[in-house]
C-alpha cells in the first residue's frame, strides 16, 4: 500500500525546503562560529605563501619607516622622572625632565606627521587570513621554559586558540621544543629574521621591540599578545565576543603607574596635552587588537617602537618605571583617532608577607567584560565605587621569572622561600584577590613548572649543563604540595 499523494507532496515541500535552508547557512555562514572555531596554524612562515606576503609588506614598510625617522639627536634627559602611583583625585603634576631644541621637537613633528598621513592615504597591505583569532607571544632563550609553562597554563582553561610564538633569530629555533613541545600544544615557532633580513641594512631591532612587530607578522586577524610569562586563567575566547572588544577592537590593561609621557610628545604629535587623570600607564603583558580596523594603530606602533630606544620610549616615559614599548598602543591608537578600551580596574600585585612587606612576584589584570559593564552604568571603583570586582582573569608572573634553572636562586625577591630560608607558598596575599580565582592557580601553575622541570630537563638551550633542575622543583613540590 503507498503513501497517499498528498503526503508525498509535503514530504517534498519539506526536503526543499530542508535543502534551501542548508544551502542558506552554508552560503552566508555564521561570523561567529567561524572565528570562534579558528582554524590551526598552517605550515609556518619559512617557505610558505605568508613568508611570502610578510616580506613583501616589509619591503614596503621598511622604506617607509626611514624616510620619516627623527632625523634629531635623541631627547636629552636632565634627570628621571620619578614613578608616581595613579591617583584620579589631586593627581601630580605631569613631569618634565626633557630637553630638546625647538629646532629638533620641529623635525619630530614633521616627521611625525609625514609619516601619519602616508600610513593613512596610502598604507602597504598588511597580511593576515581573514576570520582567524589567535594568540601571540615572543620567547627565546631563557624565555622560552617560561612560555611552555604559561602556555600549559592556558590550555588548563580549556582554550584551544591557536598560538604563534616568535623569535629573534634562527639560533634561537630551538627543533624539540618548536618541532615537538609546541605543536602538541597548537602552538608553533615563527622567526621574525626570516622576514626582517629580507631587507639589507635595516636597522638593528632588538627583543624590547619586537611586541608590535610579532603582531603584524602574525596570521591572525584578531590577536590576543600574551608575554612569555603571562597567562589567563579563564578561556580567553570569550574576550573576542564580549564588549569592549567586540565594538572597540582593541583592548588594553593598566600599569600601576600615572602617566609620565611628556608634553613635548604630545607637541609632536599634534595633540592636546591629557590630564593626568585621565587613565593610569599601560601594561603591556597583554594587549589585544583587531589587524583589520586598526591598521594605522599597529603601524603607527611600530614607527613608535622602531625609534624607541633613542627618540620615542624616553618620550613616553622620561625614566619612569617600565620605559619601553608599553606606551607605545594607547599613544599610537589615540594619535589615529582609532577606538581602543582601557580597562579601568586597578592591576594588583599578589606575593607573600615578608619583613619587609609584600614580596610581590606576581600582577593580577581583570576581566575587561565585568569592568566594562561597570563603567557603562557608571561604576568606576577606582573613582570610589563600592561595586563588586571585576573578576581575576590574567596573571603576569613577572619578577623573578618562574623558570624552573633560576627561580629557587637567591634574588632581590625570592617567592618561594620565607625571609628564614623556608618554604612557602609565592601567592598568598591579598587574600580577596587569591581567595576570588575560584581555583588553587598557584597550586596548578607550579604543576606546570614541575612538569616542564622534569619532563624537558635536558632539552632547552638555556638549561645545558644544569643540573638537579627537576630535583628542585619535585623538592619544593613535596614540602608544600604534595599533602594536600
Amino acid at each position: 500500500m503507498g503513501f497517499p499523494r498528498s503526503f508525498l507532496r509535503l514530504r517534498a515541500i519539506v526536503t526543499a525546503l530542508s535543502l534551501i535552508a542548508l544551502f542558506w547557512w552554508i552560503s552566508q555562514g555564521s561570523r561567529d562560529f567561524y572565528l570562534e572555531q579558528s582554524p590551526p596554524i598552517s605550515d609556518g612562515i619559512k617557505g610558505s605563501q605568508d613568508l611570502t606576503s610578510h616580506t613583501g609588506f616589509w619591503r614596503q614598510f621598511e622604506p617607509l619607516l626611514m624616510r620619516y625617522g627623527p632625523n634629531c639627536p635623541s631627547p636629552k634627559r636632565l634627570t628621571n622622572a620619578r614613578t608616581v602611583g595613579y591617583k584620579v583625585t589631586d593627581p601630580e603634576l605631569r613631569p618634565e625632565v626633557l630637553e630638546m631644541s625647538m629646532d629638533d621637537v620641529t623635525q619630530m613633528k614633521n616627521a611625525h606627521s609625514g609619516f601619519v598621513s602616508s600610513i593613512a592615504s596610502n598604507p602597504p597591505k598588511l597580511h593576515y587570513i581573514p576570520g582567524t583569532r589567535g594568540l601571540v607571544s615572543t620567547a627565546g632563550g631563557a624565555y622560552l621554559p617560561v612560555l611552555v609553562i604559561s602556555l600549559r597554563m592556558l590550555r588548563r582553561t580549556g582554550s584551544t586558540l591557536p598560538m604563534e610564538v616568535f623569535l629573534a633569530n634562527r639560533d634561537e629555533y630551538e627543533e624539540y621544543i618548536c618541532d615537538e613541545v609546541l605543536p602538541s600544544l597548537n602552538a608553533k615557532c615563527l622567526v621574525l629574521s626570516e622576514i626582517l633580513d629580507s631587507v639589507p641594512n635595516t636597522k638593528e631591532i632588538k627583543k624590547y621591540q619586537f611586541k608590535p612587530f610579532a603582531m603584524i607578522f602574525s596570521s591572525f586577524e584578531e590577536i590576543l599578545f600574551l608575554d612569555a610569562d603571562a597567562f589567563p586563567i579563564a578561556k580567553p575566547e570569550q574576550l573576542f565576543v564580549t564588549e569592549p572588544f567586540r565594538s572597540k577592537k582593541m583592548v588594553t590593561w593598566p600599569d600601576f603607574w600615572a602617566s609620565s609621557t611628556s608634553p613635548i610628545y604630545y607637541e609632536i604629535s599634534s595633540q592636546e596635552v591629557p590630564p593626568m587623570e585621565l587613565r593610569q600607564s599601560t601594561e603591556s603583558g597583554e594587549v589585544m587588537i583587531s589587524k583589520k580596523t586598526h591598521l594605522r594603530t599597529l603601524l603607527l606602533c611600530t614607527y613608535y617602537n622602531f625609534w624607541g630606544p633613542t627618540h620615542y620610549y624616553p618620550l613616553f616615559s622620561q625614566g619612569a618605571a617600565g620605559e619601553g614599548d608599553k606606551e607605545t598602543f594607547t599613544t599610537a591608537a589615540t594619535a589615529v583617532g582609532e577606538p581602543f578600551y582601557q580597562v579601568s580596574e586597578p592591576i594588583c600585585a599578589i606575593g607573600h608577607g615578608t619583613k619587609g612587606g609584600l614580596a610581590g612576584s606576581a600582577m593580577v589584570q581583570f576581566d575587561p567584560a565585568d569592568d566594562y559593564t561597570l563603567t557603562q552604568k557608571g561604576e568606576w571603583r577606582i573613582r570610589g565605587s563600592s561595586a563588586p570586582s571585576p573578576r581575576a582573569f590574567f596573571v603576569h608572573a613577572n619578577f623573578p621569572k618562574f623558570n624552573p634553572a633560576t627561580v629557587f636562586t637567591k634574588q632581590s625577591v625570592n617567592p618561594a622561600f620565607n625571609d628564614d630560608g623556608s618554604y612557602t607558598r609565592a601567592w598568598t596575599i591579598p587574600d580577596e584577590v587569591i581567595n576570588a580565582f575560584g581555583s588553587d592557580v598557584e597550586k596548578h601553575f607550579w604543576e606546570e613548572i614541575m612538569w616542564t622541570g622534569c619532563e624537558l630537563e635536558d632539552k632547552f638551550q638555556s638549561w645545558k649543563g644544569q643540573l638537579g633542575i627537576c630535583d628542585d622543583v619535585k623538592k619544593y613540590w613535596n614540602a608544600m604540595f604534595a599533602a594536600e
